[in-house]
């Protein structure tokens, strides 16, 4: 046997020869098995596998994160594939796991999503090259300071209704190595908020992700009159209002090769003493 290792599930992925035909189902791993030199092997990929670009012309696209078409993963006859417990639904995994080998990634962290190299080093046949990326993400995060100012930042990642991220997601844990205090710790996984709860929490900053939502200056500018206009929490006070911004959201997000860019981003994005704003 050529590998047989657990998956992030705690499932068994048991492989009898070197992969030779993956199909990945998750942009931020799309990008990854490229990063691994392991683009001749891949044959099916997502319409969201944006990176590397021009990467979707070159390969078969079989549909969504969480629509596939099932019959072009089948005339593909793929030997492993990548998918992932957060981005694709049970009933993709579930298919996909009648089809070929399935992992599945679930990360929440930094140390998960290196763990998810190692494990697709291993099970491609690029452990070095594996192992080579996560000494680099982890030199990356190594040398990012703290920030100079204790700062609450609330990250939004949609629109109608408004949703944040809370614990137990790599956008909290993002937010998090940076020096972020998250506004919205006291939740769990996604929470839907209105202008209302967003203002009792007390941000400082508000980062609008540009996705899976694609948040731009226009957005800003309504959240601004919405904070401005909302019923102030404090009888004698105005609302504070928070320095806001659309953030890279595939810099926080995206747990594969791209990490090495993450923390260079992270801390561009902490507050100095020296600034009023960022």
């Amino acid at each position: 046997m050529f590998c047989n290792i657990p998956d992030q599930l705690g499932r068994m992925i048991s492989l009898d020869q070197l992969p030779e035909r993956i199909i990945s189902l998750v942009p931020s791993q799309t990008e990854l098995l490229i990063d691994l030199g392991l683009e001749d092997r891949l044959v099916g990929v997502t319409r969201y596998c944006i990176h590397p670009a021009g990467l979707i012309d070159k390969k078969k696209v079989v549909g969504g994160t969480k629509k596939i078409v099932e019959s072009r993963i089948l005339e593909l006859q793929p030997d492993l594939i990548i998918c992932n417990r957060e981005e694709n639904t049970p009933a993709i995994v579930s298919f996909c796991d009648h089809i070929a080998p399935t992992y599945v990634s679930d990360i929440d962290t930094l140390e998960q999503a290196l763990e998810m190299i190692a494990d697709l080093g291993e099970l491609t046949g690029s452990k070095f090259k594996a192992k080579s990326l996560i000494r680099n993400i982890s030199s990356s995060f190594k040398t990012l300071k703290k920030p100079e100012l204790e700062h609450k930042a609330l990250y939004l990642i949609w629109k109608k209704p408004y949703m944040s991220v809370g614990k137990g997601t790599f956008i909290n844990d993002m937010l998090e190595k940076a020096g972020f205090i998250n506004a919205a710790e006291g939740f769990v996984r996604y929470p839907e908020l209105d202008v209302e709860a967003m203002i009792k929490l007390q941000p400082e900053a508000v980062f609008l992700s540009s996705e899976p939502y694609p948040f731009t200056a226009d957005d800003i500018a309504d959240l601004k009159l919405a904070f401005l206009t909302a019923p102030s929490q404090d009888p004698i006070k105005p609302n504070v209002i928070p320095e806001f911004k659309v953030v890279d959201g595939e810099l926080f997000s995206w747990y594969g090769s791209r990490l090495l860019k993450t923390p260079a981003y992270l801390q561009s994005l902490q507050p100095k003493k020296s600034d009023l704003t960022f």
